[in-house]
């Protein structure tokens, strides 16, 4: 959509429309901008410093309540958990995601989740409702991945996720773990390099097992794929492959794909 509305729940309840500057489907993130004066913002925090167990508030508007009273919805709980991975859904990439027990319904996305001084360190996106309902788990993208996508989407209008390794791989299941001794069914083996790609220059070889990316332990290409589409270009993957029984370090730097 060119236009869009957004509401201003402030004391005059005044509505703008609003221009899409850009849309990121990876991340799950959009930029609006509306025209208006002195209105009031909040502060962006630091997701990085977020702490298990510190209080936070979560605003939005769930069910269309916004509508009925022109007032948005405000529930508090804590910070459950960070650096939480979920499954891809829709080209949408959930990643180092904060977990919170504040209530968070069908509707809340988009929202603000904000530490208890009353900076934003998330932005509500998902719930987890295996029977259709809230259960008491809620994810908020870090305010700090979303800083990063605002200021490409300000520029560019939108973010070149064309980038490639020139790896295929696969995922380890327990008859490639037995063959190559692995202890644990983890990683992911590496079935083709392509010719004059990153993952060549990088000394890759059909057969390697790749099982950390940098730090970052690689349960199944799902999880690499992810590494790779959230990145830019240029970025350099540090990872640890195992070789004939042998550990190794390969650096492998992203580069835009082939047209």
């Amino acid at each position: 959509a060119e236009e869009a509305v957004i509401k201003y729940a402030g004391i005059n309840k005044e509505k703008y429309k609003a221009q899409l500057i850009g849309t990121d489907m990876v991340s799950d993130i959009s930029l609006l901008k509306i025209d208006g004066k002195n209105l009031p913002y909040l502060k962006l925090g630091n997701s990085d410093d977020v702490i298990i167990g510190e209080w936070v508030i979560a605003m939005g508007n769930p069910f269309g309540l916004f509508e009925i009273s022109d007032k948005p919805t405000v529930t508090v709980g804590v910070v459950s958990a960070t650096g939480m991975n979920l499954n891809a859904e829709g080209g949408r990439y959930y990643r180092n995601m904060i977990q919170t027990d504040a209530s968070i319904n069908s509707g809340n996305s988009g929202g603000p989740l904000l530490n208890s001084l009353g900076e934003v360190i998330g932005v509500n996106a998902v719930i987890f409702s295996p029977n259709q309902g809230s259960i008491g788990l809620g994810f908020a993208i870090p305010i700090n991945r979303v800083k990063g996508v605002l200021n490409e989407l300000k520029k560019h209008g939108k973010i070149e996720r064309n980038l490639w390794t020139g790896l295929e791989v696969q995922t380890v299941d327990a008859r490639v773990a037995r063959y190559f001794g692995l202890e644990q069914v983890e990683g992911v083996i590496v079935s083709d390099v392509k010719r004059n790609s990153p993952a060549q220059r990088a000394g890759f070889k059909v057969g390697d097992i790749i099982l950390e990316v940098n730090g970052e332990k690689i349960m199944n290409d799902d999880t690499i794929i992810a590494l790779v589409t959230e990145a830019s270009e240029g970025t350099v993957l540090k990872m640890k492959v195992l070789r004939e029984k042998r550990t190794m370090n390969l650096d492998l730097r992203l580069e835009r794909g082939p047209s």
